[in-house]
């Protein structure tokens, strides 16, 4: 199993060992022992599966308060196209964002800590993504940013975006409210 650092402080690629045979393959999905030593020591309490169709935008989401969440993020079936942009306040790539292809071929996760808004676009004919939380879901916690925002400029691979009408009631990257200070 390796884990690779990004450009973004605290952002990180787990690629874990995959063991394929004639029956087909076995990896490890999550190891609390060895994802400890590459860096991720937090509890998960929540996990979450979404299917989506090729062309759908889902995000960019985050929580705050007792509820931000760190998303252990990976692909069942298909291709997306990962996302995490950084919100904290004060960081050096503070409106950055990172962008990862993730599929079920290669099986790499994204590790993305509080302090970062997430999405993802769908690059196949339908994806089935997973993400492991640190924190459960609130709905008075919940904030996102618009997918198409101007400042962030986001290339989500998609020509004609599938959005949910919440997501396009979402706030400016402007806009958003100071709650991860670096």
């Amino acid at each position: 199993m390796q884990f690779e650092k990004t450009f973004i402080e605290g952002l990180l690629l787990v690629k874990p060992d995959i063991f394929p045979d004639e029956r087909g393959y076995f990896y490890e999905s999550f190891n609390k022992n060895k994802y400890s030593s590459g860096g991720i020591e937090f509890e998960f309490v929540q996990d979450n599966i979404s299917k989506s169709v090729k062309g759908t935008v889902r995000g960019l989401h985050y929580q705050v308060d007792r509820y931000a969440q760190g998303k252990l993020c990976s692909v069942i079936f298909g291709k997306v196209l990962d996302v995490a942009v950084d919100i904290r306040f004060g960081s050096s790539t503070f409106g950055k964002y990172y962008s990862v292809e993730l599929n079920d071929e290669e099986k790499t996760q994204l590790w993305i800590p509080t302090g970062f808004a997430h999405g993802f676009s769908v690059l196949s004919e339908e994806a089935i993504f997973s993400y492991k939380c640190t924190a459960l879901y609130n709905r008075g916690s919940e904030r996102s940013i618009r997918f198409d925002d101007p400042v962030l400029k986001i290339d989500w691979k998609v020509a004609e975006p599938i959005v949910s009408e919440k997501d396009w009631q979402s706030k400016l990257f402007n806009d958003i409210d100071k709650d991860f200070v670096y």
